[in-house]
């Protein structure tokens, strides 16, 4: 992989992680047509904690915020619980599913593609459905609900799927507006790529060739930066413009890698 391979995969990491066109369908699609590859798929994974620590960065004074006030009120300590409690059925079942995942599901165009397709076509019927919520605030959110909403991200261990698409939509599904899913979604987005970040390095960091840590480490970087810019004003753009908008995309890019696939076999 060459260094402008790496920023260049990392940008779409950083542009794509926290909207609903699943930033692995993308990054797959793109190395598929690059030509290029990493060991054991540890890149694709590893270079998450770029994104995850521009979610950190941006929602710093709110994590902060949760953290002083957790001992003293107990609308912080259900919402905390909440999060966690949705982070379950990823954590278990991406541990069971891991190979299957990494060794099948990541290697299968085909199935991006189509789940690419699927997955736009289900965000344009969400986004006219007459839904009626009932939080407004991501602080509301019973822990019922927030496991719900967990077992819908797990949709997202199919690569084109994508883990924020598959959360906001069950999160509306199950009473939440437009902006308080999304902004849960980012919530959830901690634990959840944190965790596969941590097992992929602990299953994979033999792999880690000097060569590979570099290239890591520039897509960590240009994940951060576009990661940052993303997380600032995602939740404005879908609370005023909807979730059609990635859905068109997600048609788009599918349709156009369908395609490929068909001329090409």
């Amino acid at each position: 992989m060459h260094t402008w391979e790496a920023i260049f995969l990392g940008l779409i990491e950083g542009l794509t992680e926290y909207l609903p066109v699943s930033s692995t369908g993308h990054l797959l699609l793109t190395e598929k047509l690059l030509g290029v590859t990493s060991p054991g798929r540890t890149f694709e994974v590893l270079i998450q904690l770029g994104a995850i620590l521009a979610l950190l960065t941006v929602y710093s004074g709110r994590l902060w915020h949760l953290a002083r006030d957790f001992p003293s009120d107990a609308k912080v300590r259900r919402f905390v619980f909440s999060v966690l409690i949705a982070f379950l059925p990823a954590a278990v079942i991406g541990v069971l599913a891991h190979k299957i995942i990494k060794d099948y599901l990541f290697e299968s165009p085909f199935i991006i593609c189509t789940a690419l397709v699927i997955g736009g076509i289900v965000l344009l019927f969400v986004d006219r459905m007459p839904l009626r919520p009932q939080y407004h605030d991501v602080m509301d959110i019973p822990p019922l609900k927030a496991l719900g909403i967990g077992f819908f991200q797990c949709l997202a261990m199919i690569p084109g799927v994508s883990r924020s698409g598959s959360s906001i939509v069950g999160a509306m599904f199950l009473g939440t507006d437009k902006r308080t899913g999304a902004e849960f979604s980012f919530f959830l987005a901690m634990p959840t790529m944190a965790g596969a970040f941590a097992y992929d390095l602990y299953k994979n960091w033999t792999l880690l060739t000097p060569d590979a840590i570099d290239n890591i480490a520039l897509g960590f970087v240009a994940a951060f930066i576009t990661g940052v810019i993303v997380v600032r004003y995602a939740l404005d753009f879908i609370s005023r413009r909807g979730l059609s908008f990635f859905g068109w995309w997600r048609l788009l890019v599918g349709g156009i890698g369908l395609g490929a696939l068909a001329i090409l076999h």
